[in-house]
């Protein structure tokens, strides 16, 4: 039986991901050669994409075909550029939008280039607008339709609107942590 090498772990950030594609580099805070990042291995931590700039703690091997991430322990969204905020969210206090509660929803679409779209939350007749600088706060690239999510929605001027999303794997664990703790 072959035994499976140790992973070495390292922090770092996303230099760029790409979902089409389905991999991406990271730069290790470490320096060295990019590191590989698939989205097989995104997928076994429970999320499908990763925002580029977003910091990551990952298990890495070094192989013949150079540095590749093999789990991912952690993902922290890139941190807020001061023209993301959106006007919607200004007069919320942060507190209020930590409280809302994460609900199970379907993304209706979403597109990448036009930098929005929409998602239904289970048993919500309205859909929710889902904007791509909340994707990208909440450490995402891309959503497909279809893929399921937890959303953290609020009423905005327009109607309700995504302040956080999650891939719902990724939900599931974090609520069961924070319940756990």
């Amino acid at each position: 039986m072959l035994k499976r090498q140790s992973a070495e772990r390292v922090s770092g950030v996303v230099k760029w991901f790409d979902p089409a594609r389905a991999f991406g580099f990271v730069v290790s805070d470490e320096g060295g050669p990019d590191i590989l990042l698939h989205a097989n291995v995104l997928r076994n931590y429970g999320q499908s994409t990763v925002a580029d700039g977003a910091r990551v703690d990952i298990g890495i091997q070094r192989t013949e075909r150079g540095v590749q991430a093999v789990e991912v322990y952690a993902i922290q969204p890139p941190a807020p550029s001061e023209n993301a905020v959106l006007e919607d969210f200004e007069a919320i206090d942060p507190e209020e939008l930590r409280n809302t509660a994460l609900r199970p929803a379907r993304v209706k679409w979403f597109d990448k280039a036009k930098g929005f779209g929409f998602a239904n939350v289970f048993g919500w007749k309205d859909d929710v607008f889902v904007h791509i600088e909340v994707l990208r706060a909440s450490g995402l690239a891309d959503l497909v339709s279809g893929e399921a999510v937890a959303i953290r929605a609020i009423q905005g001027r327009r109607g309700l609107m995504a302040a956080e999303i999650r891939h719902w794997d990724q939900a599931l664990t974090d609520e069961t942590a924070v319940r756990m703790s």
